[in-house]
């Protein structure tokens, strides 16, 4: 048996954290699961949205299956899906965007690998607010060494990128594009106007992918890489990132290829794993038994390979795409007509999952 944790989360979390727990459980792979708690419903019991419990869980276990949990805009506790990244040193976030037949979108074919740094750029954290001792600080030291000024009346975002992270997360994209078998790594970045922070992102992508001779290597401007991706995705394999960029452009190509509902992530380090869907928690449809629970299932796909558990990997996402291919038990935002009466429940899809592991 292998030992995983299960964090639940809040909102649609439960729901389908135990669909996916099910179909996983399926395959045979012949997992120990361990729940564990996070989010804004824990928060409300224990005063912490991220009980320590949990964190020691996930480092013991060395790999994590986890639901959705709720941010605050604009207040409130910080993401705790940062804060897991940065605690537990999950540099790189890997979310493959890939069509499913069945999955309605204006593109087909759509194979699409996107690596985003997880540790630096503007979401680091650093962050001064405005009226602030410290922020007027800052703003004086600035004013006093640069030409261009900044008002009084600002708050300031850091952006820190270093040829530490950069190097890590390109070599990370290069060595899974070479174990996929992948074609191509595309280094994006804004190096024409952030020439110290995108400029030394630009320099370090291109002096890795020297090592990598028998993958193609390439560079896009991001403004033209969005733009690239619409009108030609094709051209395109493995996309590498900082951070906000990838934030950015993983939920562009989870549109390519039919939405955030059937779109997986992972969140990896040296040692740790933590695989998620890419959507939110969406409250609103807690305990309704309605949402996809497509996305965290296919999460479940790469935490299996991740694991070493390829057969049951792939029979898992055949058994997604042949449910969806099929159409008839999927949920609402799966049909053609999302009032359509016969759209069935998460737990049901994760049935008719299951039953199609059973007939492989």
């Amino acid at each position: 048996m292998t030992d995983i944790t299960l964090i639940t989360g809040d909102g649609i979390g439960p729901e389908i954290a135990e669909a996916a727990r099910r179909c996983i459980d399926a395959t045979g792979a012949e997992i120990n699961w361990q729940p564990a708690l996070a989010g804004a419903d824990v928060m409300k019991q224990t005063g912490t949205p991220l009980p320590d419990e949990t964190i020691e869980s996930v480092k013991k276990n060395a790999v994590a299956l986890k639901a959705p949990i709720t941010t605050p805009v604009g207040k409130g506790f910080r993401s705790i899906n940062v804060y897991l990244r940065q605690t537990l040193n999950l540099y790189a976030c890997l979310r493959p965007c890939k069509s499913y037949k069945g999955v309605r979108s204006r593109y087909s074919n759509i194979d699409l690998v996107i690596v985003r740094e997880n540790t630096e750029d503007l979401y680091a954290g650093i962050e001064f607010e405005k009226g602030k001792d410290d922020t007027a600080e800052l703003i004086g030291w600035i004013n006093r060494h640069c030409d261009r000024k900044i008002t009084p009346d600002s708050g300031i975002s850091i952006k820190p990128i270093s040829v530490r992270a950069t190097e890590r997360i390109v070599r990370f994209a290069f060595e899974y594009a070479r174990k996929m078998g992948r074609r191509k790594v595309t280094s994006v970045h804004k190096a024409n106007i952030m020439k110290f922070s995108d400029g030394l992102w630009l320099e370090v992508s291109r002096e890795v992918a020297k090592n990598y001779p028998d993958i193609e290597f390439e560079d896009r401007i991001v403004d033209n890489m969005c733009m690239q991706l619409i009108q030609k995705p094709e051209l395109y394999d493995v996309i590498v990132l900082p951070n906000l960029y990838g934030d950015i452009l993983s939920d562009l190509c989870a549109g390519l290829g039919g939405g955030l509902g059937v779109a997986p992530g992972a969140n990896i380090g040296e040692k740790l794993a933590i695989f998620e869907a890419t959507h939110g928690s969406a409250p609103k449809y807690k305990g309704q038994n309605k949402v996809n629970p497509t996305a965290l299932i296919l999460s479940g796909v790469m935490m299996l390979r991740h694991i070493g558990k390829t057969a049951e990997a792939d029979k898992l996402e055949n058994a997604v795409a042949a449910v969806v291919a099929e159409g008839k038990n999927v949920t609402y935002d799966m049909k053609p007509d999302r009032n359509d009466p016969t759209a069935v429940g998460t737990s049901q899809m994760a049935d008719a999952i299951i039953e199609k592991i059973k007939c492989q």
